[in-house]
């Protein structure tokens, strides 16, 4: 279920994850910091740093081989750095094990991509219920809640379609209810809107912000997208592996 404290956007401001109080909770849900990454003789980042406050909706901008993408998978726990601490939620994430990054990264971050990826042979409802089973949620638990948010974004008609069966907004919308089913603390999308027209990729930005407003999520968004940059709470823009 839903939780009235998520639902509420008053109240994310005296409750944070799992009721706690916020004054319990660091303000900054993520520190990246001094981060480095090499592939071979290319150096991507080069001491890059950056903190988001909970609640936040971050966009980083920037050409094509800026390094964004890149810095999104290593804040994510998708890759690792060559030198530089992230933290999420106060835990060191970066020297940890394969294990234990794979069950954090299940409960504790979504994630949104260009490409939708969902199971073709699965409904939207069982696509978005996949990240839930991997964390242990019981059948019954996962589709109740699975249904919840594919209500809440507008897809209640379409739980039992397959990904063919849908359109391309439709198919992002059961993407992001994917990335949601798991009460993430943090949502990283990496150009959520680059696969569609403009009418869907306008949709798919304001919802984001629906979602900050009635889930407390917090947002990194890489994006190419000028409008979507312009509405996010801060943009951030890199130039050769570096912050500018």
């Amino acid at each position: 279920m839903l939780r009235n404290a998520d639902i509420s956007h008053s109240s994310h401001l005296a409750k944070g994850v799992n009721n706690v109080p916020l004054f319990y909770i660091h303000p900054m849900i993520l520190e990246a910091k001094d981060i480095r990454k090499r592939y071979g003789n290319l150096e991507v980042l080069k001491g890059v740093s950056l903190s988001v406050k909970r609640g936040e909706i971050v966009s980083l901008v920037g050409p094509s081989g800026a390094g964004k993408s890149t810095l999104l998978h290593i804040m994510g726990t998708l890759d690792k750095p060559d030198a530089g601490t992230v933290t999420i939620e106060g835990k060191a994430i970066n020297m940890q094990n394969e294990k234990w990054l794979s069950a954090f990264r299940n409960k504790s971050i979504g994630f949104i991509f260009q490409f939708h990826h969902l199971l073709p042979e699965f409904t939207a409802l069982e696509n978005v219920c996949i990240p839930a089973f991997i964390g242990g949620t019981n059948k019954k638990q996962a589709a109740e809640k699975a249904t919840e948010l594919l209500q809440l974004l507008k897809l209640s008609h379409r739980v039992n379609h397959k990904p063919t069966e849908l359109s391309g907004g439709e198919q992002q919308r059961v993407a992001v209810a994917r990335a949601l089913i798991n009460n993430p603390a943090l949502i990283m999308a990496d150009e959520p809107s680059g696969n569609l027209d403009t009418n869907n990729a306008r949709d798919l930005h304001k919802l984001f912000f629906e979602l900050r407003d009635k889930l407390n999520q917090t947002f990194i968004i890489v994006t190419h997208n000028e409008e979507l940059a312009n509405m996010a709470d801060r943009t951030v823009h890199m130039k050769d592996g570096m912050m500018v």
